[in-house]
């Protein structure tokens, strides 16, 4: 077997080192709880963000399409199709179209998916509040900066 020249292909001491090793492993950890946590309400972790985002959207009664709904989460477009379809199906949403706007869908939130995203948003919460505790307060919101600043749009 070829020895790896890691001082020479890294500039990383180690893994532990690496800020996308650890984003890496913090985001596993996280996304693990969460979804332990929405399983109790049968939701898979992309259909809750779909959802809540669909519902906070949409808040005011306005409008979004698909694409609009897929842009604010970061998913991809026929990804994001697919789960809309799965949770169509379920009866959390519906979808339509606009007149003179044919090719564009337009999802919003069933009765029962409201009561849904009521029932999911607390136990995300709870997951984000435990997960997060060990920073404390100060260190949490300088994490919510940081992650907002990596969030942004290059």
């Amino acid at each position: 077997m070829k020895d790896i020249p890691w001082k020479k292909i890294s500039h990383f001491e180690g893994p532990e080192h690496s800020p996308g090793f650890l984003l890496w492993q913090v985001s596993t950890k996280w996304r693990r709880e969460i979804e332990t946590a929405l399983a109790t309400v049968t939701l898979t972790h992309p259909q809750f963000v779909l959802l809540a985002s669909l519902g906070w959207l949409t808040r005011h009664q306005n409008d979004i399409t698909q694409i609009e709904l897929a842009r604010h989460c970061g998913t991809d477009v026929n990804m994001t199709s697919q789960v809309l379809r799965s949770l169509e199906q379920k009866g959390y949403i519906e979808r339509h179209r606009r007149k003179g706007d044919e090719r564009s869908k337009f999802p919003k939130l069933t009765e029962q998916g409201a009561k849904l995203v009521e029932q999911a948003i607390p136990l995300v919460e709870k997951v984000d509040d435990e997960f997060f505790s060990t920073l404390g307060s100060r260190k949490t919101k300088e994490c919510i900066n940081i992650l907002q600043k990596l969030a942004e749009p290059k």
